[in-house]
Formats: structure tokens, C-alpha cells, sequence
């Protein structure tokens, strides 16, 4: 049920209405909602007269509009107050059909206000009385939207962040101000996102009214970047539409700049990324680059791999803007290498990416700023390997003890995988199996054949045969500690050498 919240005494109120006494006004259910603000007064005789409407209009109707049944009126009543609609003045003396109880009861259950008025007071004689109390307010409105045309006279002198800057809007707006991107993520920082995401609307053109505000779209290069959803405050004096249309425009602008200082900094940082990945950047120049992005080089910080799941749908996986609005309170550097993204930060930032969708997440060690960044470059490496075998959002190096023993030179990896699996690899080769894959799955799963088998998508007793088989091809039992524990280290170097093949 939509919640409308009473306005200040100086707003025009459907209250004030029906007690003016040339009106001659009397309410019939909904008192729950007199102190709904009022915009206009219109007459319409269309069941659906939503698509035309802004918010906060009184509809008047001799009762064509009206269905017969109470379930057809309950939701013509639902929809008027769905949209925003201040309250329903009916002239009953005319057409209006005879209103049932399922009407009357949705009208106080949502505090809905439904007005007759006598045919002796024509809808024009209302609509005259609406416009002269709101033109009293018009000077203010305008008074507040010229004030947000000098919110940008703000930005430019006072260099206001975002959040100083939308609470002097809410101020000057009477709204509560939510930014959010269109999958309802926080759009700007320092800015909220609306905690209820049912009020998003499905596409940019739809109306802009919500019960209790206005929800509009927040413009960027190749359409809408998200939304802004203005709700009206207690106790203050809301703008109107027009106002909440420059908060819009406020709010892209702020967006385009704060893309563009983002985008300089993660220039910037990839480059100093890149040079301490080469080794080319001396300790001291080092510490002058993280502290000019915000990282204390005192402290210790990590490396860690983004990467992009192979299920992700294109529509779907996060983007860099996306990593970059989850990383917003964090500084960092951020550096892509093919499919990955390379991200240093202190400890604790990569929280915030597990959230993301169509990515993983290894982390390596910590570290201190001066090292060599190559054996924390195959940490994270190897942890968001795991992350993606293993369909867990964020894996640090270490989880899994096994990447600590293995010998970090490539060829005695590939020595251990030839010893061990090379006689499996070269028989999946030559008979199209899944021996190798089969053996990994079942690995990972702790042995639990039944959860493997789902995983590969073959029968329990397929995946039994193909264990033995292995045994047989590689002379190896797996029943056995020793066997085990020797394929086990030799399918991790198989999946560090690229070599492994490939899972369900």
C-alpha cells in the first residue's frame, strides 16, 4: 500500500479542500488521507487516465470513468492511487454507477480520499480554486528551482563533494534524494540507493509519479546511467515535478564529472600499476604514486585478480564502471591484463567485489609495498583459478594449502604433471574421455561421488568406472593416502601450467 505522508500546513491539502464552503465537498471514505498535498485539479473520464498524469492531481469524473463492479472499481481506485493521485471527486448527482463496498474498503485501507460534490458546483468552480491556492506557492517553486540552477555555481566555487551537495538540494527541494544505477546499485558516492527497488520503474520513459515522490531517469553517454528517486519529506515544502527534473540534470552532470576524475585516476593508476609490475618503479617513486591515489604506503596491501566467469552473460557481468562504484570507498589501482583486472588495495577491499555479478576474485598475500609484485601476481592468480573451479565468488591464496607447497619453477611443475597425469592426459587425448576432469571434479567435492557425478552431469556408477580407469591408466590407487595426495598435488600444478582440463 502506498504511503502518502501529510505535508506542512502552508501546502494545499485535499483537507483544505473539503473545507472550503463554496466546494460544498463531502468525503465519503479515505479520511486517512486528507493531508495529501494537491498540484492541480483535472477532469477525466478514462478508466486509465495514469499514463497522463503527473502526481498529486484531485481527478473529477460525473462518473463515466467508474466501473459497475466493486472489483472493477477497487482496481480503477488502485491504479489513481498508484500513480500519485491526490484524491477522487465524484459528482454523483450524474453518471456515476452505484460505488460497492470492495471501493469503499480499498479507499480506507489506503487512505485514499473520494470527495462528492453537489451538481450545483461545477468541476471548473473546483479547478479555479485549486489553481489560485497553487499559484500562491508558484513564486516559491520557482524560487527553488533557480536556487538548484546555482547548485552548479556551487560545485564550481565552494568544490562541494557529493554528499554535501545532494543534502543541500534535499534541503532546498523538501525530498529525500536516492541515486541508484539502473540495477539499483549506489550511483554516486556518498549517496544513497533506495532500499526498495520495486519503485524503479522497468524502462526510462515510464511516468515519472511514485506514490509519495518521483522517480527519474539520471542521463549518461547512450542513455540512462540509473535513477534518481525523489520522495517527498515530513513536514517539509516539496518543489513539485519541475524541480526534481533539475535534480536530474544536477545529478548527471556530478556523474559525468565524477566519471571523468575516475577515469584520470584509474589512468593514472594503471600506469603506476604497470611500472610496479614490470619492477621499474623504485620503492620512494612507488610511495609518492600510492599516496597521491589515497593508500598509505606504510601499510601493507594486496594484489588481487578480477575475472570474468565463462557463464557470464554479456548483459549481465560487471563492467569497470561497476568495479569502480564498488571500490568507490577504497582507494586503489586498477590495471586490465586480457580478461583480468589487476586491483591493488589495502586488506579488506575485496569485499566489496564479491557482490558482483559474472565475476571472481583472487587475492594474494599481503604484502609491502617495495616487493616485487610477480609471486603476488601468481598468488592472486592462482586464487581466482580456484575462485572459478570451485564457483565461489572470492577465494584468498592460502584457503587452499596446497598452492603453498607447490614449487613455484615451471618446469619442475610440468616435470610432476608429466610423472603423475601424463599417461591419463595422453589417454583423454586419444579416446575423447574425461578421465582427468573426472578425477579433478571428484577432488574437489571431497570424494563425495554422488555431488561430482551431478557436477559432470553423468550417473554415480559413470564416474565410479572412470576413477578405476584412471587407476588402471596411471597406475595409481586413489584409495590410498599416498596416491591420493601425490595426483592431488600434481592436478593443482596441471591447473597452474594451463594444462588441466577442462571442468563442468
Amino acid at each position: 500500500m502506498p504511503d502518502h505522508k501529510a505535508t506542512s500546513p502552508s501546502v494545499l491539502t485535499v483537507g483544505d479542500l473539503l473545507s472550503f464552503p463554496a466546494l460544498q465537498m463531502r468525503l465519503l471514505a479515505g479520511g486517512g488521507g486528507l493531508g495529501r498535498t494537491v498540484s492541480w485539479a483535472h477532469v477525466s473520464e478514462l478508466e486509465d487516465p495514469t499514463p497522463w498524469l503527473h502526481g498529486s492531481e484531485v481527478i473529477m469524473t460525473v462518473g463515466l470513468a467508474v466501473p459497475r463492479t466493486g472489483e472493477a472499481q477497487r482496481r480503477y481506485l488502485e491504479r489513481l492511487d498508484d500513480a500519485g493521485v491526490a484524491a477522487l471527486v465524484l459528482s454523483t448527482q450524474l453518471r456515476t454507477p452505484p460505488l460497492r463496498q470492495a471501493f469503499l474498503a480499498a479507499a480506507e485501507e489506503r487512505g485514499f480520499p473520494v470527495l462528492e460534490v453537489p451538481l450545483a458546483v461545477p468541476f471548473v468552480t473546483i479547478a479555479q480554486e485549486v489553481a489560485a491556492a497553487v499559484s500562491e506557492k508558484s513564486a516559491e517553486r520557482l524560487g527553488a528551482q533557480l536556487q538548484v540552477f546555482g547548485a552548479l555555481r556551487w560545485m564550481a566555487e565552494e568544490n562541494l563533494d557529493t554528499p554535501a551537495l545532494f543534502g543541500r538540494l534535499e534541503q532546498l527541494s523538501g525530498y529525500r534524494i536516492l541515486l541508484c544505477t539502473t540495477q539499483g546499485r549506489p550511483l554516486l558516492p556518498g549517496v544513497a540507493a533506495p532500499a526498495d527497488l520495486s519503485v524503479l520503474p522497468a524502462h526510462p520513459d515510464a511516468p515519472p509519479t511514485v506514490p509519495g515522490g518521483f522517480v527519474l531517469p539520471v542521463l549518461g553517454p547512450g542513455g540512462a546511467a540509473g535513477y534518481l528517486v525523489a520522495l517527498e519529506q515530513a513536514g517539509a515544502r516539496p518543489a513539485g515535478l519541475a524541480v526534481v527534473q533539475h535534480l536530474a540534470t544536477v545529478a548527471a552532470l556530478r556523474l559525468a564529472m565524477v566519471r571523468q576524475e575516475r577515469e584520470v585516476l584509474r589512468r593514472e593508476g594503471a600506469e603506476t600499476l604497470a611500472e610496479m609490475l614490470q619492477d621499474t618503479l623504485d620503492p620512494a617513486g612507488a610511495q609518492r604514486r600510492l599516496a597521491h591515489h589515497g593508500l598509505d604506503a606504510r601499510r601493507p596491501v594486496v594484489l588481487a585478480v578480477v575475472r570474468r566467469t565463462p557463464d557470464a552473460q554479456p548483459g549481465v557481468a560487471t563492467s569497470d564502471e561497476d568495479v569502480g562504484v564498488a571500490l568507490s570507498d577504497h582507494p586503489h589501482l586498477t590495471l586490465r591484463r586480457g580478461e583480468d583486472r589487476l586491483v591493488l588495495a589495502e586488506p579488506g577491499f575485496t569485499e566489496a567485489l564479491a557482490g558482483l555479478p559474472g565475476v571472481v576474485c583472487g587475492v594474494s598475500r599481503p604484502f609491502a609495498v617495495g616487493e616485487p609484485l610477480r609471486v603476488a601476481r601468481q598468488e592472486a592468480e592462482w586464487a581466482a583459478g580456484r575462485a572459478e573451479e570451485a564457483g565461489k565468488p572470492l577465494v584468498h591464496y592460502g584457503e587452499d594449502a596446497t598452492g603453498r607447497w607447490l614449487p613455484e619453477d615451471r618446469r619442475l611443475l610440468a616435470a610432476l604433471v608429466e610423472q603423475v597425469l601424463g599417461e591419463a592426459l595422453r589417454y583423454d587425448a586419444a579416446h575423447g574421455s574425461q578421465l582427468l576432469v573426472s578425477v579433478r571434479t571428484w577432488m574437489e567435492r571431497d570424494r563425495r561421488t554422488e555431488d561430482a557425478a551431478a557436477a559432470l552431469h553423468v550417473h554415480p556408477n559413470t564416474l565410479s568406472y572412470r576413477l578405476r580407469r584412471f587407476g588402471e591408466v596411471t597406475g595409481r590407487d586413489l584409495a590410498t593416502t599416498a596416491a591420493f595426495t601425490e595426483v592431488w598435488f600434481a592436478v593443482r600444478a596441471a591447473t597452474e601450467l594451463g594444462v588441466a582440463a577442462e571442468g563442468p
